[in-house]
């Protein structure tokens, strides 16, 4: 049994208080990767910006569970390296599909799960949700849950359509499961082709898909059953056309790709939507970095030499979506 305390992290309760009442979210960003963990701390570092570390089932046996936890201890410490003198960061599982899953991260120092049992009967997500909770509070480690079904595929996580969450239902499952964040399901979706072609219009100017606008009538329902308590976005990858163009560019193939608009997340920030997930939009950073160096310069054969770039750009990527989108800078002093 690893305590996340003695890796100096923290869980989410505190920081999704602290957001609420501040008007901002705290990015989650996923991580798979040493440059992709480097790129988020630095980002953090130097905006002083609390961050949530998120690993999914696939990232996890990807990155095996055991280095997991020392990468997760030394992003600490590099942190403080960079003159971030009281770090606050949480390592998170994303959408874990089983109580075995959750358990195992909880022992080896996570100090936030998901259970994601969206796609089960309304009862099991709760009963399933409960034992979880029941479990990881123990070890005061926070449990995310989830209402409602995303659309789009992000590894393990698959739907074809998605079903909004039901505001009626919020207050009944938070309260019988124990859960300390929900997840809800108001139109952001999983993955880089977040909508259909069918499900946008296209700007007359440039050609470019436009998607259409989230519900905030739901989560404003949902605020309203729920009033204080912290709400979770995922699949909110803006999927920046500039990396899209570039990937393209330089032999890649991603036509319409199209994301969740800036303006509607930076809205969302300012309500009880507290935590606000961010994957694609870094693998599109990462992919078109190192697109543009082995196109330029194909004799390249060491990966600091395309890992380094794509760090960077993703370190920009990171500092955008906290200053101008989730405005969580300077929140972590």
């Amino acid at each position: 049994m690893v305590s996340y305390k003695e890796l100096g992290l923290v869980n989410t309760r505190e920081m999704f208080a602290k957001a609420i009442k501040g008007g901002y979210a705290i990015p989650a960003f996923n991580f798979n990767n040493m440059e992709q963990l480097q790129a988020i701390i630095k980002a953090s570092a130097e905006t002083k910006s609390p961050v949530i570390l998120q690993v999914s089932k696939g990232a996890r046996n990807y990155a095996n569970q055991t280095l997991l936890r020392y990468m997760a201890q030394g992003a600490v410490e590099y942190a403080k390296e960079l003159g971030w003198e009281h770090p606050q960061i949480c390592l998170h599982l994303d959408h874990g599909d089983s109580f075995e899953l959750c358990k195992s991260c909880v022992d080896f120092g996570f100090s936030s799960v998901m259970i994601d049992a969206s796609s089960l009967p309304y009862e099991e997500n709760i009963a399933l949700t409960k034992k979880v909770v029941d479990y990881a509070h123990q070890y005061d480690v926070t449990v995310e849950a989830e209402l409602g079904v995303l659309a789009g595929v992000e590894d393990e996580v698959s739907s074809a359509v998605s079903h909004y969450t039901k505001p009626e239902e919020v207050v009944d499952f938070a309260t019988r499961s124990g859960c300390d964040s929900l997840a809800i399901s108001i139109g952001t979706s999983h993955g880089a082709y977040k909508f259909t072609p069918e499900q946008c219009t296209r700007d007359p100017k440039t050609g470019r898909l436009v998607p259409p606008p989230l519900a905030f009538d739901v989560l404003d329902a949902v605020m309203e059953q729920l009033p204080g308590f912290p709400i979770v976005l995922h699949g909110s990858s803006s999927v920046p056309q500039e990396y899209v163009d570039m990937i393209n560019q330089y032999g890649g193939k991603l036509p319409d790709a199209v994301g969740i608009p800036e303006e509607q997340l930076r809205k969302a920030a300012k309500s009880a939507v507290c935590k606000i997930n961010i994957d694609s939009d870094s693998r599109l950073a990462f992919t078109a970095a190192v697109r543009k160096v082995l196109a330029e310069k194909p004799g390249e054969f060491d990966p600091r030499k395309y890992c380094g770039p794509a760090r960077d750009l993703m370190t920009e990527l990171y500092k955008h979506k906290i200053i101008n989108v989730l405005g969580s800078d300077g929140k972590a002093e």
